[in-house]
Order: structure tokens, then C-alpha cells, then sequence
């Protein structure tokens, strides 16, 4: 055995350029189908951080329109809603266009109470809570504008005009990896009471309700009870689980999502098809090598783990070296397009595909060349000797 690895090992790298050049291929095609599967699963970051224990009220409709903060109290009272908060997507960005990224008015107390994943200290969290114009922000969020509790932050809104002071009073961070850090919550009240004095007729109106329920498998049960009070007024609701609600934002981008993943598997066959026909030539230029083997006493068997090696060691230096990069690329990623992907991490599970994808490059390569040479006639390849 030690001598059959020596043996491939000097086959793999007999033809410096071409093997070269075949594991940059590898490397790149690893590399590139890595950052695709990212890509994907940060865009359904959102479906897969939801929790099943929570439901979202919003006006059957269409989420731009508005539900009265009367509902509140009724949907507190329904059979298996343990809490219920509300809220307001704010819709502003800071100081430029560019600058923009998720914020909320929410009612503090209570969607603290329920969003659990948010994590702050307790003395931040207290002084978010008793500061009408308190805010808090994720990590990745103050990190990018160079934020600092106690700040004044200044935004200007789209959906509500003007430009809005808040006091930045903590900085969460997430309970785990998949919790977006790019966040802006105020409280729900200090919004409501500019309203009050610039556009009346839109106080007292929120955009959703989260409401947190005993048991996951309560779900339904509990969304058709919120959704009854209200049917037939002039405000219907549409009660969806959270990750529903989540979906639904992802469904209007599936067919991109669709295409990026099938970009990701061509790359993978093309290198595949290049693999395979370097192990064609080289097996090619090396048939009287092997038939030699053959008269020496070496088995179909050793020929061909002789060839499987040699694809073998081939793709996985490319692999691992794409794989290597996959995670600089993906900082690099994340730093210039952050904004559009909060949550932009490389799960085990892709780098799990990325030593499958291979294992079955390899492999592939290595069948039809490693059947030729166990086919071949000894005296036929012997005759290439010349």
C-alpha cells in the first residue's frame, strides 16, 4: 500500500501545469459553490429565525395597511395568547439614502418580553424602557455607523416624514448566530404622540401585532380565534405563524433563489467535466505504464485505486484550498453587501457539501478512465511503448 501512494502521488503531479491548473479550477468552482449556498441561505435566514411560538396579526389586506390599537386588549384576552406586543415598520434611513436598513417603533416592554433573542445588558434594557426617545440597535448595526450608547441619532423618515432624534440607549447582540444585528428599535408611544400633532389621522394605528402563544401546536387554533373577532369589520386580520410570515417576504424572490442554485450546480459539473478529462489525458498517455503494472502482477484493484487516487488527491487539495477561501470571501461578502444579508454565516452543513461535491468530482472523473484501463489488452497497450 505505501507503495501504490507513493506511486499516485508521483502520477498527480507528474504534469505540473495541468495539475496546476485543474486545482485552481477546483478551487474556484468549490470556492464559488460555497458563496452561492450562502448567499441562498442568508436570504431565508429570516424563515429559519423565526420562532414556532409565535404568530403575527396583520391587516388581511395588505401589510400597508394599518390596524387600530384597539385590537390589542381583545387579542390579549384570546384563549392560548400569552403575550402580545405591536408595532410599526418606520421605513428611514440615516443621513444618506444609502444608509438604509430595518427599523421598527415597537412598543418596548412587551416586545422585549416576547423577542427574548434580543440580548441586552439589564441597565441598557432599563434605560431603553423608561426613555421616550430610547432606542436600541444590533451590533452589526452600531458597528457599522461607528454608534456608541448615549448617542444621538438622528433619522429621516419616507413613510413618516421629518427627520427623528432618538437616544441610542443599548446595543443587543443575538442569542445565537441566525438573530439579525442590524436593527433599529424606538418606542411605538414616541411616534405615536408626533403623530397625534402632525397627522392625526394616523395615530393610533399600528402595522402588526406579535403575539406569543402557550404551545406551538396551538398555532391554528389560535390564529382562527384573532382572525373571527374581527371578521367583517372595517379592518379584517390575517393571523400566520411567524415563519409564514417570514416566507412570505422570500416567496417573492424564490425563482432568483431557484436560478443561484442551479448556477451553483453547474459550476460543480463543469469542473467535473474538466476533471474528467485530465484523468482522460493523463490515463491516455500513461496505458502502457499500466499494462506494464499489469504484467507485474498488479490486479484490476490496484490500478484502479492508482487512479482514483491520483482524482482524488486532485480535487481535495482544490477543495480544501476552496474552502480555505470560501470564508475570507465570505467577511468580504458580508462587509460590502451587509446591509442586504444581516445574517450572512457559512453553516457546517455547506462546507459538508462542498467535501461531498468532491468526492463525487473524483469519482466521476476516475470511472470511465479506471474501465479503460481494466479493459485494455495487455499486448494492445503494450504496443503504445515505441
Amino acid at each position: 500500500m505505501p507503495l501504490l501512494i507513493k506511486m499516485l502521488l508521483k502520477n498527480a503531479f507528474r504534469h505540473g501545469l495541468r495539475t496546476g491548473l485543474t486545482i485552481a479550477g477546483m478551487t474556484i468552482a468549490i470556492l464559488a459553490f460555497g458563496i452561492l449556498t450562502t448567499v441562498v441561505d442568508a436570504w431565508y435566514a429570516g424563515v429559519e429565525a423565526s420562532r414556532a411560538n409565535r404568530l403575527i396579526t396583520r391587516n388581511a389586506i395588505s401589510l400597508t395597511f394599518e390596524l387600530p390599537l384597539s385590537y390589542y386588549d381583545k387579542i390579549r384576552q384570546v384563549e392560548g395568547a400569552t403575550k402580545v406586543s405591536y408595532g410599526n415598520w418606520f421605513g428611514a434611513f440615516y443621513k444618506e439614502e444609502r444608509n438604509f436598513f430595518a427599523n421598527f417603533a415597537m412598543e418596548a416592554q412587551s416586545h422585549l418580553d416576547i423577542v427574548t433573542e434580543l440580548v441586552l445588558r439589564p441597565e441598557e434594557r432599563d434605560a431603553y424602557i423608561k426613555d421616550r426617545r430610547g432606542a436600541i440597535a444590533g451590533r452589526k448595526l452600531a458597528e457599522r455607523f461607528g454608534w456608541e450608547i448615549g448617542d444621538l441619532v438622528t433619522l429621516t423618515g419616507t413613510i413618516f416624514p421629518g427627520d427623528w432624534e432618538f437616544v441610542l440607549r443599548g446595543i443587543y447582540k443575538g442569542r445565537d448566530e441566525t438573530v439579525d444585528e442590524s436593527i433599529f428599535f424606538f418606542h411605538w408611544d414616541y411616534l405615536n404622540e408626533s403623530l397625534r400633532e402632525t397627522m392625526p389621522e394616523r395615530a393610533g394605528q399600528v402595522g402588526f401585532y406579535i403575539i406569543e402563544i402557550a404551545r406551538p401546536e396551538l398555532a391554528g387554533a389560535v390564529s382562527k380565534r384573532v382572525d373571527s373577532l374581527f371578521k367583517n369589520s372595517l379592518a379584517e386580520t390575517l393571523t400566520e405563524t411567524e415563519r409564514a410570515f417570514a416566507m412570505s417576504f422570500v416567496t417573492m424572490t424564490e425563482a432568483i433563489m431557484t436560478a443561484i442554485q442551479l448556477v451553483s450546480i453547474v459550476v460543480i459539473v463543469i469542473i467535473m467535466a474538466v476533471t474528467a478529462n485530465t484523468m482522460a489525458m493523463s490515463v491516455r498517455e500513461r496505458l502502457s505504464e499500466f499494462a506494464a503494472l499489469k504484467t507485474l502482477g498488479f490486479n484490476r484493484a490496484h490500478l484502479s485505486f492508482l487512479i482514483f487516487g491520483e482524482a482524488m488527491v486532485i480535487t481535495s487539495l482544490g477543495a480544501a484550498l476552496g474552502i480555505a477561501l470560501t470564508f475570507p470571501a465570505a467577511q468580504l461578502f458580508r462587509s460590502e453587501l451587509g446591509q442586504f444579508f444581516p445574517v450572512f454565516n457559512i453553516k457546517p452543513a455547506t462546507i459538508y457539501m462542498d467535501i461531498a461535491a468532491a468526492v463525487i468530482v473524483a469519482s466521476v472523473s476516475a470511472v470511465i478512465p479506471s474501465y479503460r484501463v481494466a479493459a485494455a489488452p495487455i499486448t494492445a497497450a503494450l504496443r503504445r511503448i515505441a
